[in-house]
Protein backbone atom coordinates (compact mmCIF):
# COMPACT_ATOMS: atom_id res chain seq x y z
CA UNK A 1 0.00 0.00 0.00
CA UNK A 2 1.41 3.40 -0.62
CA UNK A 3 1.53 5.63 2.36
CA UNK A 4 -0.95 8.21 1.98
CA UNK A 5 -0.56 9.75 5.25
CA UNK A 6 1.04 13.26 5.64
CA UNK A 7 5.04 13.16 6.80
CA UNK A 8 3.80 14.85 9.39
CA UNK A 9 1.45 17.16 11.27
CA UNK A 10 1.13 20.30 14.09
CA UNK A 11 -1.67 18.32 16.19
CA UNK A 12 -1.47 14.55 16.39
CA UNK A 13 -5.47 14.62 17.27
CA UNK A 14 -8.60 16.87 15.66
CA UNK A 15 -12.09 16.77 16.19
CA UNK A 16 -14.73 15.27 13.79
CA UNK A 17 -15.59 18.83 11.95
CA UNK A 18 -18.91 19.28 9.61
CA UNK A 19 -19.11 18.90 5.97
CA UNK A 20 -21.46 21.31 4.66
CA UNK A 21 -21.51 23.06 1.19
CA UNK A 22 -20.15 22.19 -1.98
CA UNK A 23 -16.51 21.94 -3.19
CA UNK A 24 -15.23 25.90 -4.29
CA UNK A 25 -11.57 24.29 -5.07
CA UNK A 26 -10.76 21.33 -6.74
CA UNK A 27 -14.26 20.92 -8.64
CA UNK A 28 -12.92 20.95 -11.52
CA UNK A 29 -10.60 18.33 -14.43
CA UNK A 30 -7.21 20.74 -13.96
CA UNK A 31 -4.35 18.15 -15.01
CA UNK A 32 -5.90 14.98 -17.32
CA UNK A 33 -8.95 15.32 -19.60
CA UNK A 34 -11.74 13.06 -17.65
CA UNK A 35 -11.98 13.28 -14.10
CA UNK A 36 -14.37 11.23 -11.59
CA UNK A 37 -16.81 13.77 -9.56
CA UNK A 38 -18.44 13.16 -5.79
CA UNK A 39 -21.77 13.95 -5.59
CA UNK A 40 -21.97 13.33 -1.78
CA UNK A 41 -19.94 14.37 1.32
CA UNK A 42 -17.97 12.22 3.00
CA UNK A 43 -14.51 10.68 4.18
CA UNK A 44 -12.68 9.06 1.57
CA UNK A 45 -9.71 6.99 3.43
CA UNK A 46 -6.41 6.76 2.50
CA UNK A 47 -7.20 2.62 1.93
CA UNK A 48 -10.32 3.71 -0.46
CA UNK A 49 -7.84 6.05 -2.95
CA UNK A 50 -5.52 3.77 -2.89
CA UNK A 51 -7.99 0.91 -3.80
CA UNK A 52 -8.98 3.38 -6.53
CA UNK A 53 -5.64 3.85 -7.83
CA UNK A 54 -4.69 0.52 -7.92
CA UNK A 55 -7.77 -0.48 -9.94
CA UNK A 56 -7.53 2.19 -12.60
CA UNK A 57 -3.71 1.75 -13.10
CA UNK A 58 -4.36 -1.97 -13.28
CA UNK A 59 -7.10 -1.65 -16.05
CA UNK A 60 -5.10 0.77 -17.96
CA UNK A 61 -2.11 -1.55 -18.13
CA UNK A 62 0.61 1.53 -17.87
CA UNK A 63 -0.72 3.40 -20.75
CA UNK A 64 -2.34 6.87 -19.81
CA UNK A 65 -1.65 8.46 -16.32
CA UNK A 66 -3.93 8.63 -13.71
CA UNK A 67 -3.72 11.99 -11.40
CA UNK A 68 -4.97 11.87 -7.69
CA UNK A 69 -6.47 14.41 -6.77
CA UNK A 70 -7.53 14.53 -2.89
CA UNK A 71 -4.91 13.82 -0.20
CA UNK A 72 -6.01 12.38 3.09
CA UNK A 73 -5.10 14.78 5.76
CA UNK A 74 -7.71 14.18 8.58
CA UNK A 75 -6.33 12.11 11.45
CA UNK A 76 -9.65 9.63 12.51
CA UNK A 77 -9.00 8.44 16.13
CA UNK A 78 -11.38 5.10 17.05
CA UNK A 79 -11.57 3.49 20.52
CA UNK A 80 -10.39 -0.25 20.71
CA UNK A 81 -13.58 -2.55 20.61
CA UNK A 82 -14.99 -3.24 23.74
CA UNK A 83 -13.47 -0.35 25.74
CA UNK A 84 -15.30 1.60 28.88
CA UNK A 85 -15.69 5.73 28.23
CA UNK A 86 -13.38 8.00 29.16
CA UNK A 87 -9.16 7.53 29.35
CA UNK A 88 -9.49 10.35 27.07
CA UNK A 89 -9.23 10.26 23.32
CA UNK A 90 -8.58 7.44 21.42
CA UNK A 91 -5.30 7.22 19.27
CA UNK A 92 -5.42 7.44 15.24
CA UNK A 93 -6.76 4.82 13.74
CA UNK A 94 -6.71 5.64 9.97
CA UNK A 95 -6.18 8.84 7.84
CA UNK A 96 -8.67 10.34 5.92
CA UNK A 97 -9.48 13.37 2.98
CA UNK A 98 -12.44 15.47 3.54
CA UNK A 99 -14.77 15.45 0.46
CA UNK A 100 -17.34 17.89 -0.57
CA UNK A 101 -19.25 17.36 -3.50
CA UNK A 102 -18.17 18.54 -6.55
CA UNK A 103 -14.60 17.57 -5.87
CA UNK A 104 -12.74 15.86 -8.19
CA UNK A 105 -11.29 12.87 -7.01
CA UNK A 106 -9.52 11.28 -10.49
CA UNK A 107 -7.92 12.33 -13.35
CA UNK A 108 -6.90 10.50 -16.22
CA UNK A 109 -4.77 11.70 -18.90
CA UNK A 110 -3.31 10.34 -22.30
CA UNK A 111 -6.42 7.80 -23.25
CA UNK A 112 -9.33 7.90 -25.61
CA UNK A 113 -12.59 8.72 -23.55
CA UNK A 114 -14.20 5.23 -23.77
CA UNK A 115 -11.13 3.72 -21.98
CA UNK A 116 -10.96 6.80 -19.41
CA UNK A 117 -14.89 6.06 -18.62
CA UNK A 118 -14.31 2.27 -17.98
CA UNK A 119 -11.45 2.85 -15.94
CA UNK A 120 -13.14 5.43 -14.02
CA UNK A 121 -16.05 3.12 -13.66
CA UNK A 122 -13.66 0.48 -11.67
CA UNK A 123 -12.93 3.42 -9.16
CA UNK A 124 -16.04 4.48 -8.81
CA UNK A 125 -17.29 0.82 -8.01
CA UNK A 126 -14.46 1.09 -4.75
CA UNK A 127 -15.91 4.57 -3.94
CA UNK A 128 -17.89 4.97 -1.08
CA UNK A 129 -19.94 7.59 -2.60
CA UNK A 130 -21.66 8.26 -5.73
CA UNK A 131 -19.84 9.69 -8.38
CA UNK A 132 -20.15 11.12 -12.12
CA UNK A 133 -17.59 10.84 -15.15
CA UNK A 134 -16.86 14.85 -16.28
CA UNK A 135 -14.89 15.95 -18.91
CA UNK A 136 -12.47 19.22 -19.43
CA UNK A 137 -14.72 22.39 -19.49
CA UNK A 138 -12.29 24.23 -21.84
CA UNK A 139 -10.20 23.05 -24.35
CA UNK A 140 -7.06 24.86 -24.61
Amino acid sequence: MSNLMPKRVKFRKEQRGKLKGNATRGNYVAFGDYGLQTLEPHWLTARQIDAGRIAAQHFLRRQGKVFIRVFPDKPISKKPLETRMGKGKAEVDYWAARIKPGTILFEIAGVPEDLAKQAMARIAHKMPVKCRFVGRRIAV
